[in-house]
């Protein structure tokens, strides 16, 4: 496969921001699929879309950026939506409407899909997505497997990894600021559970990738602009990641060089960097409607903030 095809499977949101008064699109599997189109790569969204005015936002944002969503589905109920403020540039996640039908009714892969998902190099989802029954029905396809465990505890335990961990090729985690030590015990422990590369983000501090021998470091790069927030920096730093990757030759099976481990790291650093210049997770912003600032969303218990 010549060239280079991503998929994001799974979620999709509305990204309110109380404290600007505006709301964005966004969504890990979406914000994946937008920034590998953004680095040049083909790239498709397969999800559902709330029957809703914030479903139709977030579809027409995705089309515009060049994204093919026609796979996707419309369903009956609101889309989901998130409630957020920025603090010192951090997000601060306040309440959401538990990823409206994205999971209370999510994607379910027929045989016509799967035919679909085949043509792809990879296929990107997380752990907002609703789709671990999917999972394995993925590996009957030559597709590549991303999937981002984001930084809750939940999504790390022996049996969410035992249930994630063998169907996919990459698992990704957002570790904060865990010590040296720390780190490398829970990406060997997470790849113990099948991910062939486990790739951890720490902020300023970089990111480390474990390749079930080999520990891989690249440091954070510097904001090329003024500095506006970190959203969506994390899914700019792996989609830069995979696509470089996959242009170096990765496949299913198939165990990346260290150079090209290191290259693609070097670049999604540089990638990530530029995407705090952002508002949004990739622009497309619109004023709050009065009454959705009136009716605030449900607050987020405790480890649910994306």
């Amino acid at each position: 496969m010549s060239t280079v095809r991503v998929l994001g499977l799974g979620d999709n949101i509305v990204d309110r921001f109380v404290d600007r008064g505006v709301e964005y699109p966004g969504g890990n599997a979406v914000n994946v699929a937008v920034f590998a189109r953004q680095l040049g790569a083909e790239a498709a969204y397969l999800g559902v879309f709330g029957d809703d005015e914030h479903g139709r936002f977030v579809r027409q944002a995705i089309e515009d950026c060049g994204v093919d969503t026609s796979r996707s589905s419309v369903r009956p109920g609101p889309n989901g939506v998130t409630e957020i403020e920025t603090v010192d540039g951090e997000r601060r996640f306040l309440g959401w409407n538990e990823g409206g039908v994205t999971i209370s009714d999510p994607v379910r892969l027929g045989e016509e899909d799967l035919r679909y998902v085949s043509g792809f190099s990879l296929v990107h989802s997380s752990a907002y997505s609703g789709v671990i029954p999917e999972l394995p029905k993925l590996a009957s396809t030559r597709v590549l497997r991303s999937y981002d465990l984001s930084s809750e505890p939940e999504f790390r335990t022996t049996g969410y990894l035992e249930a994630v961990g063998p169907w996919v090729d990459l698992a990704l985690v957002s570790l904060g600021s865990l010590s040296r030590t720390e780190t490398w015990a829970e990406l060997r422990r997470i790849a113990s559970h099948g991910p062939a590369l486990v790739l951890g983000t720490q902020g300023d501090d970089g990111a480390v990738l474990f390749d079930g021998d080999a520990y891989y470091y690249s440091d954070a790069a510097s904001v090329p602009g003024p500095f506006v927030d970190t959203m969506g920096c994390g899914d700019a730093y792996v989609s830069a990641f995979v696509v470089e990757l996959l242009r170096s030759g990765w496949r299913r099976n198939a165990r990346p060089s260290g150079a090209a481990l290191h290259r693609s790291m070097r670049r999604a650093a540089q990638f990530a960097a530029r995407q705090c210049t952002v508002e949004g997770a990739f622009g497309h912003g619109r004023a709050v409607d009065e009454r959705a600032r009136v009716a605030s969303l449900p607050p987020l218990a405790a480890g649910e903030a994306g």
